[in-house]
């Protein structure tokens, strides 16, 4: 059973950045899709961004253009780099691994690492 394991999370202020990472068990980590959501207090679950084994990548317009989102299939290895953080993007993140064939459903995930951004 594949495992997901994020880290790199942290407390920064308004305009900083982080990078999060997410490393994989199992040799199939370049054949998945993979993604990133978030989860703030008292908020549902969001999407964050996404990538395919191709290198596609497909963001939240909530991040678009201050996220990027990336994999080395060599390491398997998901990263997420976060730039201008704001407030609201404080949350838990977690990665996740899109299930194999059709559909959107993520069958894998991890434990999540906290973002914290202060104003």
């Amino acid at each position: 059973q594949v495992q997901l394991v994020e880290s790199g999370g942290g407390l920064v202020q308004t305009g900083g950045s982080l990078r999060l990472s997410c490393a994989t068990s199992g040799r199939t980590f370049s054949v998945y899709t993979m993604g990133w959501f978030r989860q703030a207090p008292g908020k549902e679950r969001e999407f964050v961004a996404r990538i395919t084994p191709g290198g596609s990548t497909y963001y939240a317009d909530s991040v678009k253009g201050r996220f990027t989102i990336s994999r080395d299939n060599a390491k398997n290895t998901l990263y997420l780099q976060m730039n201008s953080l704001k407030p609201e993007d404080t949350a838990l993140y977690y990665c996740a691994r899109k299930q194999w064939g059709p559909g959107w459903d993520y069958d894998a995930w991890g434990q999540g690492t906290q973002v914290t951004v202060s104003s």
